[in-house]
């Protein structure tokens, strides 16, 4: 075990007033790619990049193709929780980590047994129908063919936070409030490029700012410790599971 993941052990056991803040980076150890990452296989198959395809405006235009997108793109029936969502769960558990605020659409936090999670950009294992309000769960969208259609013949939108909408105000408030109040805020997985949500974490008042993530970002000076390292394999060292 390094320095800085000893420091982090450390941080972590004498806390019981952990929040961590997760993106991208925290799932891609559970095989599901950041949905921005193009190749050359990528512009063979879509003509538009991930950021317009995914805008309000684009679903409302071409719905057939945001939801061909989605389908290949973003669910992933398959993934399972990797070391450093099966980490956090436990820390709940123990009654150190007080929220998981997750920037990620793919349920594993839940799927690892994390109790209190907020959700800024929503989640694929919601879904309700556009006309009528009907509720679909993952499984049943998952299994329609071409623009997911309700019996009232309504669009099933999933609950995921598009480019040009806003976020859920419930949900912000309560992570802002976490943070405000938190003792240790751990970062992962994260570039902190998208914003309103990397925004949130300026409430933190603390002096115990952890960053977790393979590379550098805009916070790394502000941060009071960093680990550029994949997040499961750190907190599979910190956390006994």
């Amino acid at each position: 075990m390094n320095e800085s993941i000893e420091q982090l052990k450390e941080i972590i056991d004498k806390s019981d007033n952990i929040v961590f803040f997760g993106g991208a980076g925290v799932s891609t150890e559970s095989g599901v790619p950041d949905f921005r990452s193009v190749d050359g296989l990528y512009n063979q198959e879509y003509a538009y990049p991930p950021e317009t395809i995914l805008s309000h405006t684009f679903y409302k235009r071409n719905p057939e193709e945001f939801f061909r997108f989605y389908r290949n793109k973003m669910l992933f029936p398959n993934a399972e929780p990797n070391n450093a969502h099966k980490a956090l769960a436990k820390l709940e558990e123990m009654g150190k980590l007080k929220a998981v605020i997750t920037q990620n659409i793919d349920g594993l936090h839940q799927k690892a047994g994390s109790k209190v999670v907020y959700e800024l950009h929503g989640s694929v294992y919601r879904n309700h129908c556009e006309s009528c309000g009907k509720f679909y769960g993952f499984d049943e969208v998952y299994k329609m063919q071409g623009i997911p259609r309700c019996q009232c013949s309504g669009i099933i939108k999933p609950d995921v936070v598009l480019y040009e909408e806003g976020l859920e105000q419930m949900t912000i408030n309560r992570s802002v409030e976490a943070i405000a109040k938190a003792d240790v805020l751990i970062i992962g997985g994260t570039s902190l490029a998208v914003y309103p949500a990397a925004g949130l974490i300026d409430y933190y008042r603390g002096n115990k700012l952890i960053l977790i993530n393979k590379s550098s970002t805009p916070k790394d000076s502000r941060a009071n410790l960093v680990i550029h390292e994949p997040i499961g394999e750190v907190f599979s060292q910190v956390v006994e599971l």
